[in-house]
């Protein structure tokens, strides 16, 4: 299936032989593609270009993928931007680093441009039929979250939250009191086409707790975890 221009990409990696193979390709798909080489000028193109993906290489000299990851996760305009890694590191502690900075996906070098595109495509293709289904604005007591704008409000005062933290906490609250264990949360907001570790779920779960309140969101011991709507 061809993308039509409004999916943009930018792709971010100091090695100019990679730059040139993802550019070639995504453009061929008819993605509008732009390219930096270090994470400083990933910062400044994103924040103009508003990407709907960004492919991030961890390793880069100064400024890591890691470190522009989180910097990125800080802008309001890209909250909606995937973050795809590109990393030729397979130790764990990365990979739970590269989500734990905001990461919506983690793909190992060397890359397979065929594989990457078709886990691109369905990455955006889900992402559009996802939003379509959802309700835009849950309020419940002194708790708003409002999909449109991916905002959260408690008591009156605004909480940023990156991409995955905001998804997690809606799906949460919009099915309170349902139970659902990491497998299931790991299906219904990374999808299946990413391939990501159990414990990330626990990571996104720390840290959505750690903004938005303890009480919010309950571990049932052996099980998963639970949206309470009484601690509102």
């Amino acid at each position: 299936m061809s993308k039509t221009k409004t999916n943009k990409v930018l792709v971010v990696d100091d090695d100019t032989d990679i730059l040139e193979l993802l550019q070639y390709n995504l453009e061929k798909e008819g993605y509008d593609v732009k390219t930096a080489n270090n994470g400083q000028k990933a910062i400044d193109i994103a924040t103009l270009f508003l990407p709907n993906l960004i492919l991030l290489d961890i390793m880069m000299p100064g400024m890591d993928g890691v470190e522009t990851c989180r910097i990125l996760r800080e802008n309001t305009a890209l909250v909606e931007t995937h973050i795809l890694f590109l990393t030729a590191r397979s130790e764990e502690y990365s990979e739970v680093a590269a989500f734990d900075a905001g990461a919506d996906d983690y793909i190992s070098k060397p890359i397979k441009p065929r594989a990457l595109l078709s886990r691109i495509g369905a990455i955006l293709r889900r992402e559009t039929k996802k939003s379509s289904k959802e309700s835009k604005r849950i309020e419940i007591g002194s708790l708003m979250i409002d999909k449109q704008s991916y905002t959260v409000t408690v008591n009156q005062k605004a909480i940023i939250l990156p991409k995955k933290e905001f998804e997690l906490l809606h799906f949460l609250a919009q099915n309170p009191n349902k139970v659902f264990n990491r497998d299931e949360l790991l299906q219904n907001i990374w999808g299946t086409d990413v391939y990501v570790l159990a414990r990330t779920v626990d990571v996104h779960i720390r840290k959505v707790r750690e903004k938005v309140g303890e009480d919010f969101i309950k571990t049932v011991k052996g099980v998963g975890y639970k949206f309470d709507p009484t601690a509102v």
